[in-house]
Formats: C-alpha cells, sequence, structure tokens
C-alpha cells in the first residue's frame, strides 16, 4: 500500500525538478481582441520595469503581452471591457481599473477602454498593486463613458 504513494512522491519531485531547470519563459497567450490596432500602440508603452523588476520572455511572439519579474506579473492588452460593475474599482493616475481577487494574487482590467488591459498581479506584490506602471500604456486607449464611481 506504501509503494504507490511513494512511487506518486518521487513521480512529483521528478517533475518539479524537471520543471525547475526548465526554461523561465512565461507562459501566457494573447487576449481575443489583441489584434484590435489600439494593442499595437498600448504594446509600445509597456513599462521597461514593474515594481523594480525586469521584463521576462513570454511564451508568445504578440507583443500584446509582456511579463515583469519572478513570480511574474503579465500584461495582456485586448481583454473584454468590463461593463457596468459593483466589482471593487480604484482609479490610479487617471486610469480606472477594475480588481478581482484570484488564489495567487489579483486580476487588474481597465474600466472604461475598449480594448481593455488586464494585468495579473501576484500575491508578492498586491500589497501595493504596482498599476502605476501602466499609466501610459493604458492611455493609448482612450476613455469611454464607464468610469469608477467617485472618480
Amino acid at each position: 500500500m506504501r509503494r504507490p504513494v511513494t512511487c506518486t512522491a518521487c513521480a512529483l519531485t521528478l517533475l518539479a525538478a524537471l520543471t525547475a531547470c526548465g526554461d523561465d519563459t512565461v507562459k501566457a497567450s494573447p487576449a481575443d481582441h489583441a489584434a484590435d490596432p489600439l494593442c499595437t500602440k498600448v504594446s509600445r508603452h509597456w513599462p521597461k520595469t514593474v515594481a523594480n523588476q525586469g521584463a521576462r520572455e513570454v511564451s508568445t511572439d504578440s507583443p500584446t503581452v509582456h511579463a515583469w519579474g519572478d513570480p511574474a506579473i503579465i500584461a495582456r492588452c485586448g481583454v473584454t471591457s468590463p461593463g457596468p460593475t459593483t466589482a471593487s474599482c480604484v482609479t490610479v493616475d487617471g486610469i480606472d481599473w477594475v480588481g478581482t481577487k484570484l488564489s495567487d494574487g489579483a486580476s487588474y482590467v481597465t474600466f472604461g477602454r475598449s480594448p481593455a488591459i488586464e494585468v495579473l498581479v501576484p500575491t508578492k506584490y498586491n500589497a501595493l498593486p504596482p498599476l502605476g506602471a501602466f499609466t501610459a500604456a493604458a492611455k493609448q486607449v482612450p476613455q469611454g463613458t464607464h468610469r469608477c464611481i467617485g472618480s
């Protein structure tokens, strides 16, 4: 009875070791509306660093996806803009963001801009989400009629 458990534990240890030795590429895919010309403009304004973290290689050739740090902060242009919502909404440097808690961090999506930018922020950085780093990129997409309440 103990033997299968031991073999499973060995397999998991081996998998972890192989993953640790694997390439350092961040797995991310372009958003559904990444082909929007505004996303091309956004991609020219991705920050060089985010939360003092340098850029990382991503698993796609699309410039609309970018990553920084370890664990990676991932940004994608071309996600669907959220409609009116009661979700948490914050304004940083004039850009409205809707935040959603995730099991390993948080997702922030620009609000009132289409196409929207999504920024996935791991828990490590979540105390002060680095949304200000994305101001120049987000300003490439005009603000629509939706705004955070109180903005």
